[in-house]
């Protein structure tokens, strides 16, 4: 259901992308120095038509959503906002994979949206920094509002309980996984490969722009590789500090291994505490037969537990490979604003491991399968369902974090509401005149003098 879902939403997204681009353009709002075309409008339109989303006037209401968006845009950029390209890629990575696999096959995917696949990384790229770069300008704002325990039974406490809200059903899950990795003699290769082209390029013998568009397995290698200039807190250690040792440019690294695979990385210029590099990575492959040999291994361990030959706990200690769950019991938990939770909804599941416990009542061990874990890891596992919370109505004893967090979420969003009330009036717009007789949710668009 979930690939399906994202499927269309992506398909939607570029549809909307090549209607627009048949559109006879025109500017019909102007914020700040930033325009916003008609095209714009009408790609956002076509995409929430198709993704099902009702509004009562979209020429109305789309324009001041993108100017709204512009606004923290262009207070990120006067807060010089960094953005994470590793995160970026981790995430757009993993959309990429989603959609290639709802539709089966690169060509498919290519075909649908209209675009060759670099194409659609590098949308898809823009779009993910611009989202970040929102949240971390949201994030600024809010970031000094708390709520108290005793704010919380205030909040709720006297509310009757028809009006709390419905909590959905939710899951405690025990896990053991395994992750599958590539053999010695695939690392070996990928580092051979790599090894060469640093050779080559420090020999003067090729190019490295040229190369990266030939081998790279990043989205970067249409730009040749190139990130452009960032600081030492974008990218994961290991990237970092070998980018950051290079010191004449031109000259390429050793390799370098990260979460995402294995790097040569070349030095284009530095500047104060930026530098910015072209890199090449490559990902070495993990064999189908790897992943079916764990299936197997986990089905083993699967049966033996129904039989009662060992406790779950012992075999989390004995097996699995997630540090993070390994001293729990294999009890697994994500973070919320509140702090950490057990608790999961289905919709706070990746879609493999939702399915997996669809059918599983307290006690009972899943079959083996593969799913991808909030780190974007690619592991086998099994489940054991400590605790199954039917939906119910919220009450305080029992939900007091999910109480605690609506109540700071609403105090974030009146924050946000008023910061973004005091930039329409104090940001320059201009609205094109076939477009000023809205009745806009903001007030005061256009108010503000260049």
């Amino acid at each position: 259901m979930r690939k399906t879902f994202l499927a269309t939403l992506f398909l939607s997204l570029f549809i909307a992308g090549s209607v627009s681009a048949q559109v006879v353009d025109k500017v019909v709002w102007v914020v700040g120095g930033e325009p916003i075309l008609l095209s714009d409008i009408e790609e956002t339109r076509v995409s929430s038509e198709l993704q099902g989303i009702s509004m009562t006037n979209p020429y109305c209401e789309i324009p001041e959503q993108i100017a709204v968006q512009k606004l923290y845009l262009h207070q990120a950029e006067l807060d010089s906002v960094e953005i994470n390209e590793s995160g970026v890629r981790q995430r757009v990575d993993a959309l990429i994979e989603h959609y290639l696999e709802a539709y089966g096959s690169q060509e498919n995917l290519e075909l649908q949206a209209r675009k060759s696949l670099a194409q659609l990384r590098e949308d898809l790229m823009q779009r993910q920094r611009e989202q970040n770069m929102i949240q971390s300008v949201q994030q600024s704002i809010v970031k000094d509002i708390r709520v108290t325990p005793a704010e919380v039974r205030e909040r709720f406490g006297s509310l009757p309980a028809d009006s709390l809200p419905e909590i959905p059903e939710q899951f405690e899950l025990q896990v053991i996984t395994m992750e599958p990795h590539p053999s010695a003699e695939e690392i070996e290769r990928i580092q051979d490969r790599l090894r060469d082209i640093a050779r080559r390029v420090n020999n003067g013998e090729a190019d490295f722009a040229t190369l990266a568009r030939m081998n790279s397995e990043d989205g970067s290698y249409r730009n040749g590789g190139e990130l452009g200039f960032h600081g030492k807190g974008s990218w994961v250690p290991e990237f970092a500090n070998a980018a950051f040792a290079l010191t004449e440019p031109g000259k390429v690294s050793k390799v370098v291994k990260t979460q995402y695979g294995y790097h040569v990385i070349q030095l284009i210029e530095k500047r104060g505490d930026k530098v910015n590099v072209r890199h090449i990575l490559i990902r070495p492959k993990v064999d189908d037969n790897e992943y079916n040999l764990y299936l197997t291994r986990l089905d083993s361990i699967s049966d033996s537990l129904r039989l009662g030959k060992m406790s779950f706990e012992t075999a989390v200690l004995k097996f699995s490979d997630d540090k993070d769950t390994r001293l729990a019991g294999g009890l697994m938990a994500y973070n919320t604003e509140m702090g950490p939770t057990s608790r999961f909804a289905v919709t706070d599941m990746p879609a493999e491991l939702a399915r997996a416990v669809d059918t599983l009542q307290i006690g009972d061990i899943s079959h083996s399968f593969i799913f991808t874990t909030q780190k974007h890891q690619t592991v086998c596992a099994i489940v054991k369902i400590k605790n199954r919370i039917p939906a119910h109505r919220a009450t305080i004893e029992q939900d007091f974090e999910v109480l605690a967090e609506m109540l700071l979420n609403e105090r974030r969003e009146a924050r946000l509401e008023e910061w973004v009330r005091e930039k329409v009036r104090t940001t320059y717009v201009r609205i094109d005149p076939e477009w000023q007789g809205c009745n806009y949710h903001y007030s005061g668009w256009g108010s503000a003098q260049q």
